[in-house]
């Protein structure tokens, strides 16, 4: 019965995006206008003086581009958190095989600095596991963790801690998990963790490899030490009017943890639903979404500041939707946009540094190239 449910459920979002997908054809290239009725303050907040990098926070806005920023700083009336960076690079983000590339290929290339097959997670052009900066960091003593609002099957989470040639293998990718050398996990995808067809329960294999599995929120606010596999929904995380500000708040316990590490940590935050909206051409679920990742973003800054000791860095696996900004009103915070595409488009996409060796990320280079500045950095 419970394998009977799961399979109507993954059915039931199969046929979600599809009617998305259907719905986002008749918005495709017509005006849509967002206003952000309660804009968000934002602090001015002043970068560590310090050069020592001890952890850095990698962060990912999934199909985020220049676009996607401009409008939702616009939106918010002239400001975000994103603001307060250092310094600006660009990103190229096309994958081995096809020009415009998707998360498996560009989240491989900045997990692991190389780039792969579209479509592929974890691995080199010939299907080989691929050491990711989860790896190279825990081999190093460093804790490491990962905090999206995505199920964990999808590509860019799966980059750093799972290995196949295809994105599509969601059942097979998941197993990954249980030996991969995060020490705090937290995202949706439960179903495909449990009443699996294989038999499997991954959640006890988690736990038999030291994890601890909470299921709720409160269960993991309880949690004040050791390795963590969070998984409190069945798919995603709910939509961000819902979810309020969840990713902050789980980004901040994996901090809360990894950090009693002396050695220090790596962790990456995914602002994941970006991509679904920018499939979708929602610019109001868009913009919900880019402005819940940059008061994330915020929380991250605030506390780099604090410790003296962090890097931040943000950027994106590539474009989705092929937003163009038309119209708008500063003042009022209105913006008038166009979709081109369902799909994902070949754009360059910024990469933001906000702290300690934030120097390294100006100029253009590959997307490779976050993965090799942030080894150096922290002498992986």
């Amino acid at each position: 019965m419970k394998t009977v449910i799961r399979k109507f459920l993954l059915a039931a979002l199969m046929i979600i995006f599809l009617f998305a997908d259907l719905s986002a054809q008749s918005r495709r290239d017509v005006e849509q206008t967002y206003v952000l009725e309660h804009p968000y303050h934002v602090d001015k907040i002043t970068p560590p003086k310090g050069k020592k990098i001890k952890n850095v926070i990698l962060m990912i806005g999934d199909g985020m581009s220049l676009m996607h920023i401009y409008s939702a700083w616009t939106a918010n009336r002239g400001k975000l958190f994103l603001d307060n960076c250092q310094a600006v690079g660009l990103s190229k983000t096309y994958c081995t095989d096809k020009l415009i590339t998707d998360s498996g290929a560009g989240g491989t290339a900045i997990a692991t600095g190389q780039k792969t097959n579209y479509h592929s997670v974890g691995v080199d052009t010939e299907g080989r596991p691929l050491k990711s900066l989860i790896d190279l960091a825990s081999a190093k003593g460093k804790s490491t963790g990962i905090a999206v609002t995505c199920r964990l099957w999808d590509a860019t989470p799966a980059d750093f801690c799972c290995h196949n040639k295809d994105r599509d293998a969601e059942a097979a990718i998941v197993t990954d998990y249980v030996n991969c050398k995060a020490d705090y996990v937290f995202g949706g995808g439960a179903n495909l963790f449990e009443n699996r067809e294989d038999g499997r329960d991954l959640f006890k294999e988690l736990r038999a490899n030291g994890f601890q599995t909470p299921r709720s929120w409160d269960e993991l606010v309880a949690i004040k030490k050791g390795k963590v596999f969070a998984i409190p929904y069945p798919i995603d995380t709910p939509l961000p009017a819902e979810r309020g500000d969840l990713l902050a708040r789980a980004s901040l316990k994996g901090i809360e943890l990894l950090n009693q590490n002396n050695n220090g940590f790596f962790m990456m935050i995914e602002g994941s639903q970006l991509d679904d909206y920018g499939h979708f051409n929602d610019l109001n679920l868009l913009m919900q979404e880019t402005h819940d990742f940059d008061r994330t973003i915020g929380e991250m800054y605030k506390w780099a500041s604090q410790d003296g000791e962090t890097l931040v860095v943000v950027t994106a696996d590539h474009e989705t939707g092929g937003l163009t900004l038309v119209d708008g009103d500063l003042q009022q915070g209105k913006i008038v946009c166009k979709f081109s595409t369902g799909g994902h488009s070949g754009v360059m996409v910024p990469v933001y540094a906000f702290g300690p060796g934030a120097e390294e990320f100006t100029g253009i280079y590959e997307n490779t190239a976050i993965f090799d500045k942030i080894k150096k950095l922290l002498n992986l």
